[in-house]
C-alpha cells in the first residue's frame, strides 16, 4: 500500500492522512523524508500512479470573543474608575473580566440581568483585566472574574468573589451584601 500524505506546508509536519491500495510491495516503500510531494508516487515497476492528497488547514488563529454588556452594566477604564467608583453616592459593584475568559462570558447574562433588576439599589460596572493592568494591581486581581463591592470609596470588607456564578447565588451575594451595606453610613 502506499500512503498519501499532506504536501501542504502547516504548522504540522506532512504526516499520513489516507491509505490507498496499489501493486508495490512493501519494500519499495521510502521512508518519510524521502517520499514525493508531487501527486504522483512511482511504483516499484517503474508506472506512475496518480493519487489525489488530502491536507487540511490547520489555523493557529484564536478566535476572538468580546464580552458585550446591555444598558445596566458599563464598561469603565482606569481613568473612570475614580469618578465612578470611588466617588460614587451608592454602592457599586465592580465586575472584573476577560474577552479570552469563558467563566466571565458565562456570568455576563446573570450580571446583565441583575443589574437592571438592583438598579435602584446598586451600580454595576466592569473592567477589562488586559486594558487596566494599573486596576488590577491596585486591588490584586488573581482570578476572573472578579467582584468587588465599594462603598463610599471603599472596598468593602467580604466582598470580594472570584469564579463564575449562578444568578441565584449571584441573587444571593448580592442581597447579603447590599444588607450589610446598608447598615454603614
Amino acid at each position: 500500500m502506499d500512503t498519501v500524505i499532506s504536501s501542504s506546508a502547516s504548522i504540522l509536519p506532512a504526516v499520513p492522512v489516507r491509505t490507498v491500495a496499489s501493486v508495490s510491495s512493501s519494500s519499495s516503500l521510502l521512508p518519510l523524508a524521502q517520499w514525493p510531494t508531487t501527486t504522483q508516487r512511482l511504483l516499484s515497476t517503474g508506472r506512475r500512479r496518480t493519487t489525489t492528497t488530502r491536507s487540511r488547514n490547520y489555523s493557529s488563529a484564536v478566535p476572538q470573543f468580546t464580552v458585550t454588556c446591555g444598558a445596566a452594566v458599563v464598561e469603565i477604564n482606569e481613568s473612570q474608575f475614580k469618578d465612578t467608583v470611588l466617588k460614587a453616592t451608592r454602592p457599586v459593584l465592580v465586575e472584573f473580566i476577560a474577552t479570552w475568559c469563558g467563566p466571565c462570558r458565562l456570568v455576563t447574562p446573570a450580571m446583565e440581568s441583575l443589574a437592571q433588576e438592583y438598579g435602584d439599589r446598586l451600580t454595576v460596572v466592569k473592567i477589562d483585566h488586559d486594558a487596566n493592568p494599573g486596576l488590577v494591581k491596585e486591588y490584586k486581581v488573581y482570578g476572573l472574574p472578579t467582584l468587588i463591592l465599594f462603598k463610599n470609596g471603599e472596598e468593602v470588607p467580604q466582598s470580594r468573589r472570584e469564579g463564575a456564578i449562578t444568578k441565584v447565588k449571584l441573587r444571593e451575594y448580592l442581597d447579603a451584601l447590599l444588607e450589610s451595606v446598608s447598615s454603614i453610613p
